[in-house]
Parts: C-alpha cells; structure tokens; sequence
C-alpha cells in the first residue's frame, strides 16, 4: 500500500473547478466525494478558467495549483491520433496536467502554467470509442519496431498516468479494458512510482515506460518526481505484477561529464532488474528539445534549471510547426552524442532494444 504521506506530498485537493454537469457522471460523483472538503467552483468549460490561465508572473502559485487545484470536466472531440514513435496511435486523453514539475516538460503550461491536472469524468465514452477503434483496425498484419503483436496506444501523452491512478479509477479502467481487447495494447511513460498498480492486473497488455535519467541531472530539473532509484527498484514488481515494463531515456541532457553519470545510471539498472525484466526492456532515446518561451517562463521559478536547459553555445533554433521558437543540440554535437549513448547502452545494457534515438 501506498503511504497516504508519500502522495499527499503531491496531491492534497484543496480546490476543484468542475463543469456544471459533473454530477451526472458516475466518475464526477466518485471524485467530489474522495474530497469533501475541498472548495468547489463551477465553471463553463475546463480549458476556460480565467483565474487560473495564463498568468506568466504568478510563478509562486504554481506548486501550490499544481499540488492544492484539481479540475473536472467532460472530454468532449475523441480522437485517436496515428503516431510512429512509441505507439501506433496517441488515445483521446483521459486527463491532462500533471502535479510534477518538470522544468522541461512541453505540456503547455495552461490554467496559471502550472497546469494542474485535469481529470475527464465521461471515462466511459473514451473507453467506447477506443474498443470501438481498435476493432476497426483488425489485426495487426506484420510486426514492427513498436511492437510485434499489437497495436499500441499511448494514454499518457499530456499527463502523468501514475498520478493520476491516485486521483480515481480512470487508469485502472483503461488497463483492464485492454485485458479485453484482443489487438490492442496501451502504454504509458512516468516518473512516479505507484505501488497501488500493482494491483490492476494489465496481464501484459500494459506497457509501462519509467522515465530515468542520471541521479545529479534528475535532482535538478525532475521536480516533484520519484527518485531514479526508487523507479529502478520498482521494476521487478512491476514486471511480476504483469506489466510489460520499458525505459525511456528522455530527454537527454549534456553537459560536462554527462557520459560517465550514464554509464553509472546504466550500470545500476543493469545490476538492478532481474532476468525477466531484462528480456523485455526496449527504451526509446530522447534528445532535449527546449523551448524559449519556457525557458523564459523557467527563469521566474527555477532559473538553476535553465543553466543546464538553456545553452546557446551548443544548441541551435528550430521553429516548430506551430511557429515556436525551440532549440536542440547543434547538429554535428547531435550526431557524435547519440551515437556515444547508443554505443554506452549496448556495451552495458545489450539486451535492451533500443526502438529509435534522437
């Protein structure tokens, strides 16, 4: 069981925005139950809460949203997007926000830019239209680098999916949906360790994906998260609790001596998981990609961060298909890196697919 400390140290309800038909929501009535006592404040729409969007300056009310806010509403265009990374397809949300903060996080930082969770209460409309999308597809004719078997859904796009398993029982659904679905497979990255889920019985049709990175680059800039040890150690039971369990190595940062802290992240997953978990592991490698209007934003609440983040010497600018202005690695600096991680994981850690680096 989870100490009641350990996650109320990221999730203490004080306020609840809700729209005004959450009642007639089995998943709304279960929610504003859970927390009695918090304040509830009707709104029109959940993306439409003028007194907590966008407001850049009030950078000291952000852990507070993050930790003390909760929203409710309804998930209204239910879409499933096609994807070729980790999964084949991106699934309708059924939240969005997160009670960490990441200081590289790309989630928009909506609703005060602490963006603090959202939770959809018509769970069951998503949960239909995702059965019903998956029979669509049929089977899956050949294997692929994603996966041999199934076709996969990412459920974790815009939030943290083991925190918001500490909120109510939408993750656990979607789980046991897919022990239902003979084609399909969701899947998930975090980093936060929930040992509740062991208990939700994915039986291999759940992919989960522990976010790590170095232990002194994680202390930085992984705010309110799971230590990397505790998310290592974590993965054995996860395994034997009958998910299917991966890495994700995103996003990389460099900086001085930042090979040798991988080699001693590796070295420690290596003498850390079991034989089982080994013949599984696939990660995917992820290069930082910052953004200037976050790194702008970064500087009002976590300027140490961006010493790291925000490096102009060594980064260069690449608009994105919305017009904003990112940057990553310099190309040449690029290249020789990932290729040195790709090398550095197949010396310590052979067994482990690597789906793609970038």
């Amino acid at each position: 069981m989870m100490h009641k400390s350990s996650i109320e140290r990221l999730v203490d309800i004080h306020e609840i925005y809700h729209e005004a038909d959450i009642h007639d929501f089995a998943r709304g009535r279960e929610i504003l139950s859970k927390y009695p006592d918090a304040r509830r404040i009707e709104v029109r729409s959940h993306n439409d809460i003028p007194e907590l969007f966008g407001f850049s300056g009030s950078a000291e009310d952000w852990l507070w949203n993050k930790k003390n806010v909760l929203i409710l509403g309804s998930k209204k265009a239910l879409q499933a997007r096609p994807n070729s990374r980790s999964s084949h397809w991106i699934a309708p949300s059924q939240s969005n926000g997160c009670a960490m903060s990441c200081s590289y996080c790309y989630v928009p930082r909506r609703k005060g830019y602490a963006n603090p969770i959202t939770t959809f209460v018509n769970i069951e409309k998503i949960m239909g239209y995702l059965e019903r999308h998956a029979g669509r597809q049929g089977a899956k004719p050949t294997a692929d680098e994603i996966d041999p078997k199934y076709w996969v859904y990412e459920i974790g796009e815009n939030g943290d999916c083991s925190i918001d398993a500490t909120i109510c029982d939408n993750v656990k659904d979607l789980i046991q949906l897919y022990t239902h679905i003979p084609n399909g497979k969701l899947t998930f990255a975090t980093k936060f360790v929930n040992p509740e889920m062991l208990g939700y019985d994915p039986q291999q049709k759940t992919r989960i994906r522990f976010s790590l990175m170095p232990h002194k680059i994680s202390k930085l800039v992984d705010v309110r998260t799971s230590p990397i040890s505790d998310r290592i150690q974590a993965m054995n039971d996860f395994a034997s609790a009958g998910y299917e369990v991966n890495v994700s190595f995103a996003p990389v940062i460099y900086y001085e001596n930042w090979l040798e802290d991988w080699r001693e992240l590796l070295t420690e997953l290596n003498d850390s998981i079991n034989e089982k978990t080994k013949q599984q592991l696939s990660t995917e490698i992820i290069f930082l990609t910052h953004n200037e209007g976050l790194h702008d934003v970064n500087m009002l609440w976590h300027p140490m961060a961006e010493e790291a983040l925000w490096r102009p010497d060594i980064q260069q600018v690449k608009y994105s298909q919305t017009g904003q202005r990112n940057v990553r690695y310099k190309n040449n600096i690029k290249r020789e890196i990932v290729g040195q991680l790709v090398d550095l994981c197949k010396e310590l850690i052979p067994y482990c697919q690597i789906r793609y680096a970038f």
